[in-house]
């Protein structure tokens, strides 16, 4: 037998579809095109509604109101501001001011929730009791109640300003918290450079440990040297340029604490309502991530001599973090999108400055939309984070 008859014969290549009706691939994309043009076309046709309504009523319409003058003083923020600058300008102080509790709250809830969460595991039974009240308590009672609440609290049960409790160089009363600020000096400048060099430096560190435990199965810390080296880089910038030690300090008026850093009643009330709330479920994603990892993990952790400690550390939450983020990530948006309830206790973030351009302007639909892209722009972007740090936290196959 020939060497040509024995091999066997070639397999004929699948002929390409063809665009035609028949084709699944072709008729999903069709139907695809077909709603994405519908969506379209609906959106068209509102916008198009809206505007004409609008012209027949003689309400004005456009984002030209943007370059006004306010016409409005903001009560809190970060940078100057005076009635006589733009909208625009108002819309970033109230951006910044969103932003101040959304990212202070997240840091916070994390670190509250992680800990309750860890909490509701202790053998210890009156810090499980505790936990467990905690959240029962607070995620049952709505957070609009909660923030009015700590509102009350600063506002009513507290001193007044020209009687404050004095907790060091710290002053509390109904006018908020005061505490020393540093005054500004160049030297600050060199320390923000050193943390940022520090911070460099134990990013790469951890990058190093996480290789070297991988090829060795050796643990080296990931917590306090990476820590270690952040705070070395900022004194060692702070050294060298000159170390400032200058201090604004807050001090007794006639009729209110003068000088010094402060937080207002309305913003402490906001941060600390949203963080509470949230962290309750927090916990609760918390718990339920350590627990949906096998037992045998930690029976294999105390095996190895861990302590419980460690082994929840290094074994449980690593393991757990799968199954948080996702969660979690929908507790970070929430918080987010809660913080419009500070206009309810006067706190001007950017709902508030809205609220005051639509009564000053009639722009409405202008206002409303830019509130719209404010938290859809936040919270696709710490969607986006989230989901970075989820691919990077999950666990590979070897």
């Amino acid at each position: 037998m020939s060497a040509s008859e024995s091999a066997p014969a070639s397999r004929p290549k699948p002929a390409k579809e063809s665009w035609s009706w028949r084709s699944q691939a072709v008729r999903g994309l069709l139907f695809q095109a077909v709603a994405v043009a519908l969506v379209l076309a609906v959106v068209l046709y509102l916008t198009h509604n809206t505007a004409t309504n609008m012209k027949l009523r003689g309400i004005q319409s456009g984002f030209d109101f943007l370059s006004s003058p306010a016409g409005f003083d903001i009560g809190e923020s970060l940078f100057a501001f005076d009635s006589a600058e733009s909208y625009w300008r108002a819309y970033l102080v109230g951006f910044v001011n969103t932003l101040r509790v959304a990212v202070v709250g997240i840091v916070l809830t994390t670190i509250l929730g992680t800990l309750i969460g860890v909490g509701r595991f202790s053998r210890n039974a009156l810090i499980r009791g505790l936990c467990m009240a905690y959240v029962e308590f607070f995620r049952n009672i709505p957070v609009l109640l909660q923030l009015l609440m700590w509102y009350l609290l600063f506002t009513e049960l507290l001193p007044a300003s020209n009687e404050p409790l004095v907790m060091g160089p710290l002053f509390l009363s109904k006018g908020g918290l005061n505490f020393p600020i540093p005054v500004w000096a160049d030297g600050h400048i060199w320390a923000a450079w050193g943390l940022l060099g520090g911070l460099l430096a134990a990013l790469a560190y951890r990058s190093h440990a996480r290789a070297f435990f991988e090829k060795t199965g050796k643990s080296k810390s990931r917590i306090g040297a990476p820590l270690a080296l952040l705070l070395v880089g900022g004194l060692a910038g702070w050294l060298l340029g000159g170390a400032p030690t200058a201090l604004n300090m807050p001090v007794q008026g006639e009729f209110a604490i003068e000088n010094g850093g402060a937080l207002t009643p309305e913003y402490l009330s906001v941060l600390l309502g949203l963080t509470i709330y949230t962290a309750a479920f927090v916990a609760e994603v918390v718990r339920g991530g350590i627990q949906s990892v096998s037992l045998g993990q930690a029976e294999a952790a105390a095996a190895l001599g861990l302590s419980r400690g460690q082994a929840m550390r290094l074994v449980m939450l690593p393991q757990a973090l799968r199954v948080i983020i996702p969660p979690t990530t929908n507790q970070y948006l929430n918080l987010t999108k809660n913080s419009s309830l500070a206009v309810a206790i006067g706190y001007p973030d950017v709902v508030s400055i809205a609220n005051t351009a639509i009564n000053q302007t009639g722009r409405a639909v202008e206002c409303i939309a830019i509130i719209m892209l404010v938290y859809l722009s936040t919270s696709l972007l710490t969607s986006v984070a989230m989901n970075w740090y989820n691919n990077r936290s999950a666990i590979r196959e070897r």
